[in-house]
């Protein structure tokens, strides 16, 4: 399994925060609020022990929950922003998760669904061409030719799904939905129901929500312009923006921690020096943020210089370097890597890459000794005829 869901991946986890935090839980919660919170932002590296007496449910595998875990961080930001979401959820109000494109929108509703209800499959892609009966039900056409409209011809969409069996559904890039398709779900927030017209004899056919039904949406800002909500369907969520990650030493540890994970499942050691990860997340922060580490302005490019950007860069950088080994430095692949980010989106961009490379790049590599890694830098600033061409 390439991707396993969160669920799977963190089984132990879930298992063992279960029995560890035996408090009060909001309706349909598998966790308690504080164990939802503390699985996504971890235990700060404290060991934590079962209380006496615990019995956990067994892992998948069969194995016994052991009795001390320490729990990592999924999700880096801050505390404030996920306790918020939580607390939106346990007061089965709609949540919806906006920010820039790769800021871990989906990643948060993954987790969150995960924890709160045990699954986080019942998901939904926003996309043009998503229809209505993907956010409320369907028809196998067969069943409905044969026996007519009948509940075992019914198809349920995740939605309908999740409120039988008291779930989170996620619904991804909601504003990349028709405005009257987004609108299918203003009823189903509002009221807690879904009326199945084609059901209804003597009386009409409702699916009532169970208890934990929630949903959680995504949004990018860059696409506001897209399909905007409704009015009626924003007083429906609580709004939670998620930032790009504020600190360069969290973003640099995690795209190591990324790209080493990418390794790890060919079994190849992470072959690129801290330094030109180092480098690569600099490079990507400058460019997004508008402005060097040192303070110099930077035009900022039309591309999305996120935080996944970076580690699809360092881990094409490392998997070339661990499956095509030569005696090229790594760093050498940067600039190659970095274009294909950076016109992605409008190809003259490149002159605002070469204008960064004279201006930030430049700087550091003339800075002398106190330049942390000058050399680093003057060997990319000698690179940049890499940018120059066809």
């Amino acid at each position: 399994m390439q991707s396993p869901p969160a669920e799977l991946l963190y089984a132990d986890e879930l298992a063992f925060l279960e029995a560890y935090d035996t408090g009060a839980r909001p309706p349909g919660f598998r966790l308690t609020a504080n164990a939802v919170v503390t699985f996504v932002m971890g235990s700060n590296g404290e060991a934590l022990k079962l209380p006496k007496g615990a019995k956990p449910r067994a892992l998948p595998d069969g194995k016994d929950v052991p009795k001390t875990m320490t729990i990592g961080a999924k999700f880096v930001g801050a505390r404030a922003l996920v306790e918020r979401a939580v607390v939106t959820l346990a007061g089965e109000r709609g949540l919806l998760l906006v920010g820039e494109p790769g800021t871990a929108k989906s990643l948060l509703s993954e987790l969150l669904s995960a924890a709160v209800s045990g699954t986080s499959a019942l998901t939904v892609q926003g996309t043009a061409g998503t229809t209505e009966d993907q956010l409320r039900y369907g028809w196998n056409y067969a069943l409905l030719l044969a026996k007519g409209p009948s509940p075992e011809a019914l198809v349920p969409s995740p939605v309908l799904t999740a409120m039988r069996g008291g779930a989170i559904a996620r619904i991804e890039e909601v504003t990349r939905c028709l405005p009257e398709i987004q609108d299918a779900l203003v009823s189903i927030l509002s009221d807690r129901r879904l009326s199945v017209p084609e059901l209804s004899g003597d009386k009409p056919h409702v699916e009532f929500a169970n208890q934990g039904f929630n949903v959680i949406a995504t949004a990018n800002l860059r696409d506001r312009g897209v399909s905007e909500m409704s009015a009626a369907l924003k007083r429906r969520f609580n709004f939670e923006i998620v930032p790009s990650i504020g600190d360069a030493n969290q973003e640099t540890a995690l795209v190591k921690e990324r790209t080493t994970k990418t390794l790890a499942r060919s079994g190849t050691p992470l072959p690129v020096d801290d330094a030109v990860l180092e480098a690569v997340v600099t490079i990507f922060r400058d460019l997004r943020l508008g402005r060097s580490a040192e303070g110099y302005a930077v035009e900022k490019p039309n591309a999305v210089m996120s935080t996944a950007e970076a580690v699809g860069v360092a881990s094409a950088i490392a998997l070339q370097t661990a499956y095509l080994p030569s005696d090229r430095d790594p760093l050498s692949l940067v600039p190659g890597y970095l274009r294909g980010v950076v016109e992605k989106d409008e190809p003259k961009d490149r002159a605002r890459l070469l204008a960064y490379w004279d201006g930030p790049v430049k700087r550091r590599a003339d800075g002398g000794p106190e330049v942390k890694n000058a050399r680093l830098w003057k060997t990319l600033h000698d690179l940049r005829t890499r940018l120059e061409g066809e």
